[in-house]
């Protein structure tokens, strides 16, 4: 039509909301840093990102590395576009190696790697591909990183487990031990106890203790179980089945003082006192009831 010309598109397309025109790669890359925190180049470089443009200080070697002059205290460059995805590319390669340098043996770096290799191409890439670059290194190396923590934190728990079973094994041995010792002291004390001389110590300090009986009642006692048994406490009588020291009949009696009646001399005297003081009063009338009629 006359006078009028076809609308012909741009080809720019302009952003229609604050929130795209912050979208940019770099400018998401950048907040990339901030929230991930993973490229800090320890020891090497301080990468300062403020209002689009990067600067480099601290070390010349990075600096001529990155193709950026050092900060100094009167200037501080900067970088835009291009120049600064590059650097912000040598920047990364810097921390990934870090990363893979520092993982635990354990973690798989194996794709990291790859995109340190594939980043490696950054003085002749620009724009998107560069800028994909970066970002996949950047979330590959967080991603990494975040690896070796999870396995550091498990190899940490695994040794802590196994020195916890370390010790829970040396103090069960420990008890063990003292256990043993404790079941070996009291064998010993029972086997001296269970002897003619350990019973009469044991039946003179019960009959003193318990009864009031003298040393005079005592030897009573002595005579008397001397004839009976011999202070023997697996003696046994043939003819009637009269069991241990003070040859209860049936042996069973001195049960109820305790299960043991039958390996304990302890036992089988604290039950022939207690017969003794209920059925005679004293040991010396149940010697003389024994000698007149040779059965107490």
């Amino acid at each position: 039509m006359t006078g009028q010309h076809p609308h012909t598109p741009s080809t720019t397309t302009t952003p229609t909301t604050r929130r795209q025109a912050l979208d940019s790669p770099n400018r998401r890359f950048r907040r990339a840093l901030r929230k991930r925190g993973v490229l800090a180049v320890s020891g090497a470089a301080v990468l300062a990102i403020a209002g689009g443009a990067l600067a480099v200080g601290t070390q010349p070697a990075i600096g001529e590395a990155l193709g950026v002059p050092t900060i100094s205290a009167s200037a501080t460059p900067a970088l835009h576009g291009t120049a600064l995805d590059r650097a912000q590319a040598a920047a990364t390669i810097v921390t990934a190696r870090t990363v893979v340098q520092d993982a635990n043996d354990k973690t798989d770096t194996t794709v990291l790697e790859r995109h340190i290799s594939a980043l490696s191409d950054y003085p002749t890439l620009s724009g998107g591909a560069l800028s994909d670059r970066i970002e996949s290194t950047v979330d590959t190396a967080q991603d990494v990183a975040q690896a070796s923590a999870d396995q550091d934190k498990r190899d940490a728990d695994a040794r802590a487990a196994a020195a916890k079973a370390r010790a829970d094994a040396a103090a069960a041995k420990a008890t063990a031990d003292a256990a043993a010792a404790a079941a070996a002291k009291a064998a010993a004390a029972q086997a001296a106890a269970n002897t003619p001389a350990g019973a009469k110590a044991t039946a003179s300090s019960l009959a003193a203790s318990r009864f009031g009986w003298g040393a005079d009642q005592f030897q009573c006692l002595d005579d008397l179980w001397t004839k009976e048994s011999g202070w023997n406490y697996r003696a046994v009588n043939p003819n009637g089945g009269a069991t241990g020291i003070p040859q209860a009949l049936p042996g069973s009696k001195m049960g109820t003082v305790a299960a043991d009646w039958q390996t304990n001399a302890t036992t089988q005297v604290t039950w022939g006192l207690q017969y003794i003081s209920a059925a005679y009063g004293t040991p010396c009338a149940a010697w003389g009831h024994s000698q007149a009629n040779d059965f107490y």
